[in-house]
């Protein structure tokens, strides 16, 4: 391998045009956006701090994720229709990244309420403030996206399906890899005769499976499952039914929540996943399949597939020289970096703090965090970058 070097921040480089799908009915009616952002991302220590959650790094692009996540939506859904739902210990930096958002399209939970409660949470804001048959997407925040225009536009083909059919319309993707972190949509019969999944039709979901094994994901694939982007589309009162009827740990806290009494909510609820609270759980569940590159931005090791990579499959964001070095991810935030003769490697530079470790261990880096002391795992003294 030949020497090469990497500078400044990186960002995900894809063709200009999408690949063709079938054209299926776009909704003209107005969309609302729910964003999850809660948590400080311990994945993504040393980088994630209170001051800087996972939610405004910039992992992918120059752009913190959460900040990308508003702007890819902006052709479709403007700033005020676009909630976000956040941890009270983050919220003062949520709040100022996100400047052009009204402050109370900031929903704080007063402690963590789980995904499946921030979703009743937003989508009973929506049914208040736009009506209870209003179209709103729900979506995670760490979202990598490389055609935003047609992720735009598949939601707005899910928001036509969720108008007609009174569904919920999950967003799946075509596996590219055996993956055992993600959720898996086992499709059924198509909704309309003629219109296969693998021309861009929508289909009912048989079965939706959380994390499943490495041997079962394997399954899961070969009979055609696809991957769940984490993107569910339909009306405020659709989330609110299935919510109510599938995700019993929530079930006591609904009449306070349609009440608008927040705090009983929260007190008589229990914290679960939508993926494991609903999801799950069998509700009335449609795929449409998505193709405009997409990945979940989870772990360290996942920014090999989100980042632009040089000829030998390094990623950089800062400034580093590889000397027979190949697949290897360097965020350096301080100084420079120089790797020779080593291969997938995470090393994180930052003020007063270096970590190095192969990417296979980045996944999961609670054992390391166990190990530190308690001062060390927050990272308290790295400085806020520009």
């Amino acid at each position: 391998m030949t020497p090469s070097s990497l500078h400044g921040t990186a960002s995900t480089v894809h063709p200009s045009v999408a690949p063709a799908r079938l054209q299926l009915p776009e909704t003209d009616a107005p969309l609302w956006a729910i964003i999850f952002a809660g948590g400080i991302g311990s994945r993504f220590w040393p980088l994630s701090t209170p001051s800087r959650p996972k939610p405004l790094l910039r992992l992918v692009s120059d752009q913190p994720l959460l900040v990308d996540s508003v702007h890819r939506l902006a052709s479709i859904i403007p700033a005020d229709r676009v909630l976000v739902l956040t941890s009270r210990d983050i919220a003062p930096a949520i709040r100022a990244a996100l400047s052009s958002l009204p402050e109370m399209n900031i929903l704080v939970e007063p402690r963590p309420l789980g995904t499946a409660a921030a979703l009743a949470w937003g989508a009973q804001e929506v049914a208040r403030r736009a009506g209870p048959h209003t179209l709103c997407c729900a979506m995670h925040a760490d979202l990598a996206v490389g055609y935003p225009e047609e992720f735009c536009r598949v939601l707005r083909r899910a928001g036509a399906v969720a108008e007609r059919e009174d569904a919920l319309v999950a967003v799946g993707v075509r596996p590219t890899r055996v993956d055992p972190s993600f959720g898996y949509l086992r499709p059924g019969e198509p909704l309309d005769a003629g219109h296969a999944l693998a021309d861009g039709g929508v289909h009912e979901v048989t079965d939706f499976i959380e994390k499943p094994s490495e041997a079962e994901a394997m399954v899961h694939i070969a009979a055609g499952a696809l991957w769940h982007s984490g993107v569910l589309v339909g009306t405020a009162s659709g989330f609110l039914s299935q919510l109510d009827e599938k995700t019993v740990e929530l079930r006591d806290g609904f009449d306070a929540l349609r009440a608008g009494n927040l705090p009983a909510f929260v007190g008589s609820i229990r914290s679960i996943g939508i993926e494991r609270g609903l999801l799950e759980r069998h509700p009335r569940l449609l795929v449409i399949p998505g193709e405009f590159e997409w990945d979940d931005v989870g772990t360290w090791a996942s920014l090999r597939r989100a980042r632009s990579l040089d000829d030998d499959g390094n990623g950089v964001v800062g400034t580093a020289h590889f000397v027979d070095a190949d697949s290897n991810i360097v965020h350096g935030e301080t100084g420079v970096v120089v790797l020779y003769g080593v291969s997938k490697m995470l090393v994180v530079t930052l003020p007063g703090l270096t970590f190095v470790t192969p990417l296979e261990r980045a996944t999961d880096l609670k054992p390391l965090l166990d190990a530190l002391p308690g001062s060390m795992r927050i990272n308290p003294g790295v400085e806020e970058s520009s």
